[in-house]
């Protein structure tokens, strides 16, 4: 589970009155009906991040250019280990 950090909204009485109503008859918070909406409009749908996922796994597997992954992928690490520590 992620780390919740808390912050503060200003609402106007329209959505104010809103949230109120649908978290009563949801039987949720006004926080949940918050958070749910920021993550939708944010990072979207979890079937839309899955789809994404699923869309580049295996994205680099037939690249001809690239050849062996770890070889690859260990050619673009060479050298920058030791430029880390200074």
């Amino acid at each position: 589970m992620s780390i919740m950090r808390r912050i503060q909204l200003y609402l106007d009485d329209d959505l104010w009155e809103t949230l109120h109503v649908r978290a009563h008859a949801s039987g949720s918070t006004i926080s949940e009906l918050v958070r749910d909406a920021e993550r939708e409009r944010y990072l979207g749908s979890l079937e839309t991040r899955n789809k994404a996922m699923q869309a580049v796994v295996g994205l680099l597997k037939n690249r001809r250019e690239i050849g062996d992954s770890t070889a690859h992928v260990r050619s673009l690490r060479r050298g920058i280990r030791l430029n880390r520590f200074g």
